[in-house]
C-alpha cells in the first residue's frame, strides 16, 4: 500500500494524540496511509510499543515498508528507535514489570522467528550448498560490524570439519586481498553473513566476489540480497539491539549440512581435535563442578 506522498493527500497532523506521540507529530504532514498508523498507536501505544514493524503494519492494516516511512517522516532512522523514541511514554522510568514485558516480548520474538525458520527448513537447500561448501577449498567467510559474531562462530565450528576456512571480518582493502587470496587459491564458495543495520562495504564485497567468479552463499535476514544461495531468517528487534537466534540456528544448520557431506573427514578431524585437546588439557574434564 502506498503512503500517498502527492501533495493535497497529505494532511497536517492535528491535536488529539496520546501526549508524548503528539509531541512528534505536531505539525507533520501525514499521508492518509501515515495517519492510520498514527491512530493506531495512539489507541493502542501499550502494545504497539511490543511490536515489531510487520507486526504493527498487520494491526494498522498498512505495508511493513508504510511503517519505515512512517518512522522516518519524524527523523528517525528506522521504526526500532522510533519504538524506542515511544517506550518511556508508557514504561515510565524503570518499572519492573513493564520492564519484564519488554523482556518476555523480546523472547516471545524470537521463538516465533525460530519457528518461522522450522517451518521453511525443506525451503532451504542445506544439503546440496552443505556438499558444495564442503568441497570448495579453502572456505572464506565473510561478516562485517555486527555480523562478525555469527561469521566467527560458523567458522569456528566450520574449522572443526573443514581444513581451510578463512574468515574476513576487516574491511577497505584487506578485505579485497582475502577474497582475491582465496579465490586465487581455489575457492568456489564464499559464505557471507549480512545483518542489519547493512554495511554498504558487505554489499560492495558481495559485488566484488561475483567479479572474482565466487558464488556466494548469505546468512541474513533479507531474501533480496543479491547471492546464488539465500539462508534467510528474521532478526529480533524488540530491544536496544537485534538478536539473531534464527540466523544461528541456520548458520548451525548449515555447518550439519557441511559435516553430513563428509562424513569420513568429519570423524577423522573431529577425533584428531579431540585428542590434541586433551594432550593440551584445553578443556576442564568432566563437570566443572
Amino acid at each position: 500500500m502506498a503512503d500517498g506522498h502527492h501533495g493535497d493527500d497529505h494532511i497536517v497532523y492535528q491535536r488529539g494524540y496520546h501526549g508524548g506521540l503528539g509531541v512528534l507529530l505536531d505539525g507533520r504532514r501525514l499521508s492518509p496511509v501515515q495517519r492510520r498508523i498514527a491512530h493506531y498507536l495512539s489507541e493502542h501505544l501499550d502494545e504497539a510499543i511490543f511490536l515489531s514493524s510487520v507486526e504493527l503494519a498487520e494491526r494498522a492494516g498498512v505495508s511493513q515498508p508504510s511503517v519505515t516511512r512512517f518512522a522516518t517522516a519524524l527523523g528517525f532512522a528506522g521504526y526500532p528507535e522510533l519504538r524506542q523514541a515511544l517506550r518511556p511514554l508508557v514504561l515510565g522510568n524503570g518499572a519492573e514489570a513493564p520492564q519484564e514485558n519488554l523482556l518476555r516480548g523480546a523472547v516471545d520474538s524470537e521463538i516465533r522467528n525460530l519457528v518461522a525458520v522450522r517451518e521453511r527448513l525443506a525451503a532451504f537447500p542445506l544439503r546440496e550448498l552443505g556438499e558444495a561448501l564442503a568441497a570448495t577449498e579453502p572456505l572464506p567467510v565473510l561478516g562485517l560490524r555486527v555480523s562478525c559474531g555469527l561469521a566467527t562462530t560458523f567458522a569456528y565450528y566450520a574449522r572443526r570439519i573443514h581444513p581451510d576456512v578463512r574468515l574476513l571480518t576487516h574491511g577497505g582493502s584487506e578485505l579485497s586481498d582475502g577474497l582475491h587470496a582465496a579465490r586465487r587459491a581455489g575457492a568456489e564458495w564464499l559464505v557471507a553473513v549480512v545483518l542489519p543495520r547493512y554495511p554498504r562495504e558487505a554489499l560492495q564485497a558481495l559485488e566484488y566476489a561475483a567479479k572474482l567468479g565466487l558464488r556466494v552463499a548469505a546468512i541474513t535476514d533479507k531474501p533480496g540480497l543479491p547471492a546464488e544461495v539465500v539462508l534467510d531468517a528474521p532478526v529480533g528487534d524488540r530491544l536496544v539491539f537485534d538478536s539473531h537466534a534464527a540466523p544461528l540456528a541456520l548458520a548451525m544448520a548449515l555447518v550439519e549440512a557441511m559435516a553430513d557431506a563428509a562424513p569420513l573427514r568429519t570423524q577423522a578431524r573431529l577425533e584428531e581435535y579431540e585428542r590434541m585437546a586433551e594432550e593440551n588439557g584445553t578443556f576442564l574434564p568432566g563437570d566443572p563442578a
